[in-house]
């Protein structure tokens, strides 16, 4: 480590900052070409608190202010250089360096006013609408197909997923195949309520995909301190869009990504591996995410159960801070069908006691097991990733064990055990995966470089070449990431875990998230030095869902078996350049 190292040696918040320097030169009227008209919002009062009456939030008094980093020009634009890279820091964040974009919500009321009148007009003079409203002559693609999908077309005894779905994200240019657009997640003719959580938002797009005349709006999202707080409260109208600011750790992220959308009969709850922005939703034709959402209906039943999946969903949004009326509504909406997942997560804090295992990689393998999927037997494991931190072996053995349900002690026991150095790394030589059982995918410099876009669409991308060429690195284990629609490359998150035993490969689960493969989104268990017992140490906030993919009829059909459950997006096995050394992986500062 450095004895100058400003960051204590905490690699990716070091990069977190050096991204966020390196946009500070981007042009803000980037954000011109994706405007939308101003939505005019009701002035009713009603702030209720609950799943079925909408959001109730502490008032904040209304104030005029600037949108964050305004003052010193350094607006990033969710469009500008095919959005930024996906670790802010909070250093940064407090300069005004704003990845987000959130704070941008807030609404120029003197300007939808006019907005209001000119709309009014519109409808008065039918085919001046361009020339009166000035809108993007594109807005047509934002909109839902004439002919759309049954998850548009709900009625009250419906349920278009009600036994839960994977699909990828719609991308422009590449022909519909089970895939799902954002406006047929949100079905905003329909939707009352969204509690939506996201690292980088672009306000005006998603007020294209919201009508908060209709719905009102909590957003769990980053911010600096307590007066960018304030600011991003006082910005919007408060009878329609709320706020909640997760705690932060020093050198954490908001990188959760959560949809909990009410509609009349039934709630929605999605988890995307794409952010708030049209780059993550296929709109601008060069980036490919997953989701996956379940629909579940409101129960009259006042003995509903909550399942395991509902009683984490519960825990990770009380952590977060989200009002506990609004957590409570939720025991409303019949969660049964949930009961053959896992939502998993990473909450950015400390963790002591026995709550470390319920979260990070140690929450993992808790899931795993609860499942009946725990096994002694060798595992394999693809894991698809978007950015790679300081990855070492410990992490990569936490994880692998995690994959056989280990609640992350069996890692911890060996790496803190007496004995001296070189024992300790004896045994972490032995528990270590091999190159045959553990594959992470990521692209190579060769592969965003031949993309639609080539190396301007690599922006959510991230590995530092300081953290590959680093001895710990499991470079050996590093494989190509080739979307199997070609030319697109891949934002999204998942692990996909296979059983061996007995010469035979079994599918057993799939998680898909918004975690990547870093200490940060994972956690770390060590030692506390008051206690003598494990404690967890997690930067980030993140979610995903664990989903069981176990066919008896799938044996030794590889990443196939997964196919009927979770779309397998990457050509497999991917080149294993890591090892090889053929290739260089995409480093983003260096592009």
């Amino acid at each position: 480590m450095d004895s100058n190292d400003q960051f204590d040696g905490d690699e990716e918040a070091a990069l977190r900052y050096a991204i966020a320097l390196s946009l500070q030169d981007v042009n803000a009227s980037a954000n011109a070409s994706t405007y939308q008209n101003p939505i005019e919002l009701d002035s009713d009062g009603n702030e209720d608190n609950d799943l079925e009456k909408g959001p109730k939030c502490p008032s904040t008094p209304k104030k005029p202010s600037r949108v964050a980093g305004e003052s010193s020009g350094e607006v990033v634009s969710a469009t500008s250089r095919e959005t930024s890279r996906e670790t802010p820091s909070s250093q940064a964040a407090s300069q005004g360096i704003q990845a987000s974009g959130l704070a941008a919500l807030g609404l120029d009321r003197k300007k939808m006013e006019e907005e209001r009148l000119a709309r009014a007009a519109k409808r008065k003079a039918p085919g001046d609408d361009e020339c009166i409203t000035g809108r993007h002559p594109q807005r047509a693609k934002l909109m839902p197909p004439a002919t759309t999908s049954h998850a548009s077309t709900t009625s009250s005894a419906i349920l278009p997923y009600p036994k839960g779905t994977v699909k990828k994200t719609w991308v422009s240019g590449y022909p519909r195949q089970d895939d799902i657009k954002i406006e047929e997640i949100l079905q905003k003719e329909q939707l009352e309520l969204a509690v939506l959580s996201s690292f980088q938002w672009d306000d005006e797009w998603l007020l294209s995909k919201i009508d908060v005349k209709k719905t009102r709006m909590v957003c769990i999202a980053f911010a600096s301190g307590e007066s960018q707080r304030e600011e991003m409260r006082a910005n919007v109208p408060r009878d329609r869009i709320r706020f909640c600011f997760p705690p932060m750790m020093p050198a954490g992220t908001m990188h959760s990504k959560l949809q909990l959308l009410k509609y009349p009969s039934y709630l929605r709850v999605v988890i995307p591996t794409g952010n708030l922005v049209p780059y993550d939703w296929g709109e601008t034709g060069v980036m490919e995410n997953m989701v996956f959402l379940i629909d579940l209906p409101m129960t009259k039943n006042s003995a509903n159960k909550m399942t395991m999946f509902g009683e984490e969903l519960c825990h990770f949004l009380k952590a977060s801070g989200l009002d506990q009326s609004l957590i409570d509504s939720l025991s409303k909406y019949d969660f049964s069908e949930t009961s053959q997942y896992r939502f998993v997560h990473t909450i950015g804090k400390t963790h002591v006691g026995d709550e470390w295992k319920r979260t990070g990689y140690c929450g993992l393998g808790r899931a795993v097991e609860s499942l009946g999927l725990a096994t002694t037997s060798e595992v394999e494991l693809d894991v698809v990733v978007a950015s790679l931190g300081a990855v070492n072996k410990d992490l990569i053995s936490a994880i692998y064990n995690a994959a056989q349900g280990d609640n992350g002690l069996r890692e911890y026991e060996k790496r803190t055990a007496s004995g001296g150095g070189k024992k300790k790394t004896t045994q972490q030589s032995e528990s270590t995966p091999q190159p045959s059982s553990f594959r992470i995918y990521f692209p190579s410099h060769e592969t965003v470089s031949q993309s639609r876009s080539g190396k301007n669409s690599g922006g959510t991308i991230c590995l530092q070449r300081k953290w590959w060429d680093a001895p710990t690195f499991p470079r050996e284990l590093v494989h190509d990431c080739k979307s199997i629609r070609p030319g697109l490359l891949m934002h999204s998150k998942l692990l996909f875990a296979r059983q061996s035993g007995h010469g035979k490969s079994q599918a057993s689960w799939a998680y898909l998230g918004s975690a990547n493969l870093s200490e940060s989104a994972w956690g770390r268990l060590v030692k506390d030095r008051a206690s003598g017992q494990p404690k967890l140490n997690c930067r980030n906030w993140e979610c995903g869902v664990l989903i069981p993919v176990g066919d008896e009829e799938a044996v030794n059909a590889g990443l196939g078996a997964f196919e009927k459950k979770v779309p397998v997006p990457m050509v497999v096995p991917g080149e294993a350049y890591g090892k090889t050394g053929n290739k260089q992986p995409w480093f983003f500062l260096e592009n």
